[in-house]
């Protein structure tokens, strides 16, 4: 039987002959593999409980290892290292040692949620990944990535006029990650756009660059949507605080 992922074991840990006959049949290759087994210690019982506290992580407990996050994945159909459900299986064992080792992928998730939409079990992957993602942060195993960027501009701008600038998310998610204004999809995207849409719709966009109007009455309307948000955030951290004293 093939073993499918192999990729995620470690080749020390993979035994294969190139040639090799049993009782005259010949099982040479992939038919003679064999894994060296290994034993972990070092699991963490209230992981899964810690990654349920970040926005987005609290339906793992709910996987039961289908697959079809991984399967219908947009970054996985162009890198296999990319795998959402063995990092929710991973989650669920509290290894979290051996989701360290991919920390360099896991947040290159483009949140298409193409795996939330196909999940059987509503586990929502997409905010596991993000969940994991932040974790990772916090602990700091990684940097601030640019998703996150990303994500605290588009808020930044929801909390300040209740809607969005496009071109003021992008023009400071590229400054803040250091990136040049000017890159040659953007200038492609929007020749196509002046080149195609009416004329009158570019000058109100262009009004709405320089004076970016705010949503109606949004003071009192942002006013609670901040504070909720904020007393959030509190409460996760005081969850996991709480979670890592009684460990």
């Amino acid at each position: 039987m093939a073993i499918h992922e192999k990729s995620l074991i470690e080749s020390d840990r993979i035994m294969e002959h190139e040639s090799l006959v049993v009782d005259g049949v010949d099982v040479s290759g992939h038919w003679n593999t064999m894994i060296k087994p290994r034993y972990i210690a070092d699991y963490d019982d209230d992981f899964e409980k810690i990654i349920q506290s970040y926005g987005g992580g609290e339906n793992v407990h709910r996987c039961w290892q289908c697959g079809s996050c991984t399967n219908s994945c947009t970054v996985y159909a162009l890198n296999t290292d990319f795998n959402p459900r063995y990092w929710i299986y991973l989650t669920r064992l509290g290894l979290k040692e051996e989701l360290i080792k991919d920390k360099d992928i896991i947040w290159q998730c483009v949140s298409c949620n193409k795996c939330t939409s196909i999940c059987p079990k509503d586990v929502r992957p997409e905010g596991v990944m993000k969940a994991l993602a932040h974790w990772l942060e916090d602990e700091g195993h990684t940097e601030t990535s640019p998703s996150h960027v990303f994500d605290d501009e588009f808020w930044a701008q929801v909390e300040k006029t209740g809607r969005i600038e496009d071109a003021h998310v992008i023009m400071n998610f590229f400054k803040k990650t250091k990136q040049p204004l000017l890159q040659p999809w953007l200038t492609a995207f929007t020749t196509r756009m002046i080149k195609h849409l009416p004329f009158a719709h570019l000058i109100r966009m262009g009004l709405n660059f320089v004076f970016t109007p705010r949503t109606k009455s949004w003071g009192r309307t942002g006013k609670v949507l901040r504070d909720y948000v904020e007393g959030e955030k509190v409460a996760a951290r005081q969850r996991r605080q709480q979670i890592k004293e009684a460990a």
